[in-house]
């Protein structure tokens, strides 16, 4: 029987790890640990009354620092906690389905498990993933086919909830080849450099800013999920292989339909690129599923539309093939992390099950241009998807559909370290034809604990 994979005993068999672990005794580790210590060190000062309090607290990585050096802790005992709440308010401001504003939130608890430190086994980590939502998501008012907002869509559309989206494991079998399986969260680290990701949190926030939507029935949420991955010597990612459950299942178990509709395999090649002494990647990924679909399918990124009429008879069979690129342009010689570059991706799928024909994104983003900001960030990019004409004609009657286009930018303050600020306009024209050419307006605040 199916039920909310997160429970409040999951909770506290993680905290009973936690204990159990840095009970032990056992003196903290040189390396990772004690730079962390080092580098944050001000954000264990308990004395309240000294006159920096307030320097510090603008300056610290986290709000709430170090927890008066029990994070410094728990992070020597293997336990790696990254906790995040996001807050959007987004208006469509002008035509769309419905001019209105709405608020809509969401907290994210993520927690990376040092198997070796945490006295397991050397090579091995867990990684969690918590998420919950809430409010209303602005989607519903712009008439897209695609989320205009990703992160107000997943792990569901509309509501509020709370789930376990994300309970992997790994165990690298030399420095440069791991194997990994459990329920993944697709969209953890799944990030083209230059998009600010692909949870659409800290940058763009258009999904057809983040990855090609021809992966739409190919590439599943939340899923049940094993495969391997090679490394270069930068730890750069150069090929990996999964194969996923089809069924998408972010907010329940998901044993009682384990691969019951088949499975999606994906493949993908990365190779690294220095053109110019600047970095950059050319990607290639190959998907194929064995399942069965229909046409107007919902999935986390397609919105048929409510009140289409479902065809009974389903399709077996998908796939797709996407190329992306990304390549910096301006790298600081100062700090090597700070950059801005191009990036861009062409994504080609069936023309049925697929909803999506093809798919193009090309963007501009990164480190701020503008002096004294180097922890700011900003990006441009313009979209177009082609809709399958299978699609439109099946939706004809009831929804008429067309190809959907537009254009984003965005400029996201670091008003703390702790705390970024983005402001986000967005012009596209949706894929519901009723849905007249929009302009979105969104805030977003993202503060990290």
């Amino acid at each position: 029987m199916n039920s909310p994979f997160l429970s409040r005993i999951g909770f506290r068999a993680i905290i009973l790890m936690i204990v159990s672990a840095c009970a032990s005794g056992q003196e903290p580790e040189t390396g990772v640990g004690n730079e962390y210590l080092k580098e944050d060190a001000p954000d264990r000062l308990e004395s309240f009354g000294n006159d920096d309090t307030h320097r510090l607290l603008l300056e610290r990585s986290k709000l709430t620092g170090d927890w008066l050096g029990k994070r410094s802790l728990i992070s020597d005992c293997g336990f790696n906690w990254d906790i995040h709440n996001t807050h959007f308010y987004s208006g469509v401001a002008s035509c769309g389905l419905e001019q209105t504003f709405q608020y809509r939130g969401r907290n994210d608890i993520l927690l990376n498990v040092h198997g070796e430190k945490a006295g397991l086994w050397q090579g091995f980590f867990i990684d969690l993933h918590a998420e919950s939502v809430f409010g209303t998501n602005i989607n519903q008012s712009a008439g897209t086919l695609v989320p205009i907002i990703l992160a107000e869509s997943v792990p569901i559309p509309d509501g509020s909830v709370t789930a376990l989206t994300g309970v992997m494991f790994t165990q690298a079998l030399s420095e440069t080849f791991l194997i990994f399986g459990g329920k993944q969260n697709t969209l953890d680290g799944f990030g083209q450099p230059f998009t600010g990701g692909a949870t659409g949190q800290d940058g763009f926030m258009n999904t057809h800013l983040l990855f090609s939507p021809v992966l739409t029935r190919t590439f599943p949420y939340s899923t049940f999920a094993a495969g391997c991955v090679v490394l270069n010597s930068d730890e750069e990612w150069l090929f990996n292989f999964t194969a996923y459950d089809t069924n998408d299942t972010p907010t329940v178990s998901g044993f009682d339909t384990f691969f019951d509709n088949g499975v999606s395999l994906v493949a993908g090649a990365n190779l690294p690129t220095d053109f110019g002494g600047r970095p950059g990647h050319q990607t290639l990924f190959v998907t194929y599923s064995t399942g069965k679909y229909l046409d107007l399918e919902a999935s986390a990124y397609f919105d048929p539309g409510v009140g289409l009429i479902l065809p009974t008879e389903r399709t077996r069979g998908s796939q797709s093939i996407v190329y992306g690129f990304d390549q910096a342009v301006f790298v600081s010689p100062e700090d090597p992390k700070r950059s801005w570059g191009l990036f861009g991706n062409l994504g080609l799928a069936d023309t049925n099950p697929s909803p999506f024909r093809w798919s193009a994104n090309i963007g501009v983003g990164g480190a701020s241009l503008i002096p004294r900001r180097q922890h700011d960030t900003f990006g441009f990019g313009y979209f177009y998807l082609g809709v399958n004409d299978s699609l439109k004609q099946l939706a004809a009657v009831v929804e008429p559909i067309q190809d959907e286009s537009g254009v984003e930018g965005f400029y996201n303050i670091a008003a703390t370290p702790w705390c970024h600020i983005t402001a986000d306009l967005q012009a596209v024209t949706p894929g519901r034809q009723r849905a007249d050419d929009l302009l979105l307006f969104s805030l977003r605040a993202k503060l990290d604990f």
